[in-house]
């Protein structure tokens, strides 16, 4: 059960390095505006929630690993030793964006919701979300075929 959470969690820091790829070219495309990371980051610091502060780009750096870490640990627990396939994993990555985005995000006032926020952010989090979730399942089946690879060695 262990190894299974700790594969997860691993294929989930590697999710959102792809995820956050997906996040750059946005960026560099002019649709992004401020990443969203950074912005939760900015309001769990102390002081004015929408006022820039120092490390908020580290901090919201560190938390995105880390929240890709955890829900790549949560994935692997859900899936257990079933082999899940990458439509699973989209799926995955678009429940998270919309329970986000659309939910505890706007609800502390951080972004708006989906629907009223800038449409090229809009697509880009849809489509880094399902970068994440297909990424999550590659990597996580690539890490247990791995393990039975080793195993019969």
């Amino acid at each position: 059960m262990i190894h299974n959470l700790v594969r997860g969690a691993f294929s989930g820091v590697i999710a959102t390095a792809a995820m956050s790829a997906v996040m750059v070219a946005g960026d560099r495309a002019g649709l992004m505006g401020e990443h969203p990371p950074q912005r939760i980051a900015r309001a769990a610091l102390p002081g004015p929630k929408h006022r820039p502060k120092p490390g908020e780009g580290v901090l919201g750096a560190v938390a995105h690993f880390g929240f890709g870490a955890v829900s790549g640990a949560l994935f692997a627990a859900a899936v257990g030793r079933r082999e899940p396939r990458p439509p699973l994993g989209a799926v995955y990555g678009l429940a998270i964006w919309a329970v986000s985005y659309q939910g505890w995000v706007p609800g502390l006032g951080i972004l708006p919701p989906i629907h009223r926020d800038r449409p090229g952010r809009q697509a880009i989090m849809a489509a880094g979300h399902v970068v994440y979730g297909t990424a999550l399942v590659l990597a996580l089946n690539r890490l247990r075929r791995g393990d039975r690879t080793a195993v019969r060695h």
